[in-house]
This record gives structure tokens, sequence and C-alpha cells, in this order.
């Protein structure tokens, strides 16, 4: 884990994300292309069926996986993203955790598994990059 003026650092660089920010997303950690990022349920989250939005998940997930990927070294952008909703929240929180799986010169590989504070997991996604730096 990083020194908290990293952290701080980090997180003011990425409230320039501001539909992220305006969502609730916070940055909680950060290690090497690694991002835990959270967000607390509110009504706002939430569909006509009263569960959470599903781009609330894709938010949070693409959120931590663009400081997993960047907080280093900006560059890398969204190629492709697959998000799998594989259970619902049974908490007021999502936790989304972002690893890198592979990096290669122009692509970058990461997962992201959101949880709700309980431990349950709710989505898993795959987040594709390209890194702009080496063109």
């Amino acid at each position: 884990m990083t020194d908290n003026e990293t952290l701080e650092r980090v997180r003011e660089f990425f409230k320039g994300d501001r539909y992220a920010m305006e969502t609730g997303a916070v940055i909680d950690e950060i290690d090497d292309h690694y991002a835990k990022c959270s967000l607390v349920i509110t009504d706002r989250h939430r569909n006509a069926m009263g569960g959470v939005m599903g781009g609330v998940y894709f938010t949070l997930a693409d959120f931590a996986f663009a400081v997993a990927s960047n907080w280093q070294e900006p560059g890398v952008v969204g190629l492709n993203m697959d998000i799998s909703y594989i259970g619902v929240p049974k908490s007021g929180k999502l936790i989304a955790e972002a690893k890198m799986v592979k990096l290669s010169k122009h692509i970058a590989t990461y997962q992201v598994e959101i949880r709700d504070d309980a431990g349950n997991i709710t989505t898993v996604v795959q987040c594709v990059g390209f890194n702009t730096k080496n063109k």
C-alpha cells in the first residue's frame, strides 16, 4: 500500500473524473497496478425495481480500472469491458478491487471484482485497455 500523501495526490487528480465523483465513488486504496474504490448505495442508485442500477456497478468498475491502470503513469484508455452481474448486494456499500492481470507494451488487462461490504460478490468485470504512451 502507498503512503497517505500519495493517496491524497491520486484522489485530487481523479477528482477530474466528475461522473464517478458525482455518482459517489471514492478511492480507498492504491498499490502497484491496483485500486480499491467504493460507493455508498443511496436511493439515487436504484432502478424502478428497487435494485442497484447496472450502470452504478459499471461506473464503479470503470473508475477502479482507471485508477489502477493510470495512477502511477497516466495513459491507459479503455478498449473493452465485459461485465457479469452475478449477485445482489446485501448491505449498503459496494467495494471494487481492480487488479492487473497482464500488462504489455500496448495492452493492459485488469479484473475488477465488486463486493458489498459484507463480502458478497456482485459483479466481475474484465477490462482491456490500450496504453497510449507506447504508440
